[in-house]
C-alpha cells in the first residue's frame, strides 16, 4: 500500500458515512413503511372484538373451550415474540437484509391460518376436534404473525436517513396502525354484523311457540353468519398481502454502522434474565399487564353484553367502530396532554375515563344514544386487547338465557375491568421514573453518545 493510502480510505470512508447522513428518507419509502404495519393491528383488532362471539355463537364451542383457546393463544404469542426476536438476531444477513426475508417469507402462511381461524371445516365433528382444530390454527396465526411483526418493529432502525428521518417513519407508522384497527374492525363489523342481529330476530320469533334448539330457520340463518365470517377474513387477508406487498416493493433494509443486529453475543436467558433483574422495567410491565386484562375482559365481553344483554345485537358492530374513531381522534389530545402534564397523569386520568363509562354501559338497556355517549367515553382509553372468561350456563343454542347469565356478562363487563384497572392505577403509582428522572436519563445518555463519538471519530 502506498503512503497516505490509509488516510485516503480513512477519509473516504468518512466522506462516505457523512453523504450516507445527508440522505434523507423520500416520502414514498415512509409511507411504504407505514403500511407494513397494517397487517398487525388490523387483524388483531378484529380478533379481540369478534373471536370470542365466533367461537361461542358460531362454531358453538362451551365456553370452557373458547376461554382456553384465547387463553393458550395468548400465552402462545407471549412466548413466541421474544423467541422470534432471539432467532431474527442470530439470523445471518441475506441479499433481501436481514428483517425482511421474515416479514415476506411468513405472510402467506400468515393469511392463510387468518383465513383458517374464521372457517368452520369440522361443523359436525367432534367437540375434541373443534378445540383442537381453532387452538392450533389460533397459535399457527400468532406464531406467523409473531414472524411479520418483530422483524417489522425492528425495522426502524435500519431505514437509512438520519434519527430525524427515522422518527417521520414512526410516525408514519403510528398513524398508519391507528388507522388499520378502524379498517379490521370496520370490514369485520359491517360484513358480520347484520348476521348477528338476523340471529337473535330468529331466535325473538321463535321464542314464543318453540323451546331453546336448533332450528332449520336458525340453522340458514347460522350458514350465513359462517358465510359472512370466511368472507371478512378473506377480505383482510387480501389486505394483508397487500401490505406486505407494499413494504417490499418500497423499503430497503439499510442496516446502520452500529447496528445490533448480528453482534449479539448474550445468550438468549442472559438476556432475559438482566431485563428482568431490572426494577423500573418489573413495575412497568406488571402495571400493563393488569390495564391489558382489564381491557381484554371488556373487548372481548362487548359484543356479547350487546347482544344477549342490552338489547342491542344489530348495533354493536356501530359502537365498536365509534370507539375506535373517538380513540383515534383523540390521540392528538393526548399527545398535548401527555407533554404538558406528563405520562403518569395521562395514564391515570386515561384510565379514569373508561370507568363510569363501563359502570353505565351494565346499567342501561336498549338505549342507543346512551351506549353511543359511553363508548365515546371509554374510545379515549380504550386499547387493543384479548380475552374471554367462562361464563355462568351459557350455551349458544339457547334463544334465551338464565339469569346467572346475564349477571355474569354485567360482573364482567363493569367490575371485573374496574378492579383490574385500579390494581394497576396502583401498580403505576409505584412506578420510580417520573418526567424529571426521564430529562435527566436522555441527558446523560446523549452524553454519553458524544463521548462515544470522540473516542470513535472514524
Amino acid at each position: 500500500m502506498r503512503p497516505g493510502s490509509l488516510g485516503d480510505a480513512a477519509r473516504a470512508g468518512g466522506a462516505g458515512s457523512s453523504r450516507r447522513a445527508r440522505m434523507t428518507l423520500p416520502f414514498y419509502r415512509k409511507l411504504c413503511y407505514g403500511l407494513g404495519g397494517v397487517p398487525y393491528h388490523m387483524t388483531g383488532n378484529a380478533l379481540g372484538f369478534f373471536f370470542p362471539i365466533f367461537l361461542l355463537d358460531v362454531v358453538q364451542l362451551e365456553p370452557f373451550h373458547s376461554s382456553l383457546i384465547l387463553f393458550l393463544g395468548r400465552a402462545w404469542d407471549a412466548i413466541t415474540d421474544p423467541a422470534v426476536g432471539f432467532l431474527v438476531s442470530k439470523s445471518p444477513r441475506r441479499k433481501l437484509g436481514k428483517l425482511i426475508p421474515w416479514i415476506v417469507f411468513s405472510t402467506p402462511f400468515g393469511v392463510v391460518f387468518y383465513c383458517m381461524v374464521w372457517s368452520t371445516p369440522l361443523d359436525t365433528g367432534a367437540v375434541s376436534l373443534k378445540f383442537l382444530w381453532y387452538l392450533t390454527m389460533y397459535c399457527l396465526f400468532q406464531t406467523s404473525m409473531s414472524c411479520y411483526h418483530v422483524p417489522y418493529s425492528s425495522l426502524t432502525m435500519f431505514l437509512g436517513g438520519n434519527q430525524q428521518d427515522r422518527d417521520s417513519a414512526t410516525a408514519y407508522r403510528m398513524g398508519v396502525e391507528v388507522f388499520s384497527t378502524l379498517v379490521g374492525s370496520g370490514i369485520q363489523g359491517q360484513i358480520v354484523g347484520g348476521y348477528h342481529a338476523s340471529m337473535v330476530k330468529s331466535c325473538g320469533v321463535l321464542n314464543g311457540t318453540m323451546d331453546n334448539g336448533t332450528t332449520p330457520g336458525l340453522t340458514d340463518t347460522l350458514e350465513n353468519t359462517r358465510r359472512a365470517y370466511v368472507i371478512a377474513s378473506a377480505v383482510l387477508g387480501a389486505l394483508y398481502c397487500m401490505a406486505c406487498l407494499i413494504l417490499f416493493l418500497g423499503v430497503k433494509e439499510q442496516p446502520g454502522p452500529l447496528s445490533p443486529l448480528g453482534k449479539t453475543q448474550m445468550p438468549f436467558f442472559c438476556s432475559l434474565r438482566l431485563i428482568l433483574g431490572h426494577q423500573p422495567y418489573i413495575w412497568l410491565l406488571c402495571g400493563f399487564l393488569f390495564m391489558s386484562l382489564a381491557f381484554q375482559v371488556a373487548q372481548g365481553i362487548f359484543a356479547f353484553f350487546c347482544t344477549h344483554v342490552a338489547g342491542l345485537a344489530g348495533s354493536f358492530q356501530h359502537l365498536v367502530l365509534i370507539m375506535l374513531v373517538v380513540a383515534s381522534l383523540s390521540i392528538p389530545f393526548w399527545q398535548w396532554f401527555l407533554v404538558h402534564f406528563g405520562k403518569k397523569t395521562a395514564l391515570f386520568t386515561g384510565m379514569s375515563l373508561i370507568i363510569p363509562a363501563l359502570v353505565v354501559i351494565t346499567l342501561v338497556r336498549q338505549n342507543f344514544l346512551v351506549f353511543v355517549c359511553m363508548v365515546i367515553l371509554a374510545g379515549c382509553s380504550m386499547a387493543v386487547l384479548y380475552l374471554l372468561p367462562c361464563f355462568a350456563g351459557y350455551r349458544a343454542s339457547d334463544c334465551t338465557h338464565n339469569p346467572s347469565v346475564i349477571l355474569t356478562l354485567q360482573i364482567l363487563m363493569a367490575p371485573v375491568p374496574i378492579a383490574l384497572l385500579l390494581i394497576a392505577m396502583a401498580i403505576f403509582s409505584f412506578y420510580p421514573i417520573n418526567e424529571e428522572r426521564r430529562k435527566q436519563m436522555r441527558v446523560e445518555m446523549e452524553a454519553m453518545g458524544h463521548r462515544v463519538e470522540n473516542e470513535n471519530p472514524g
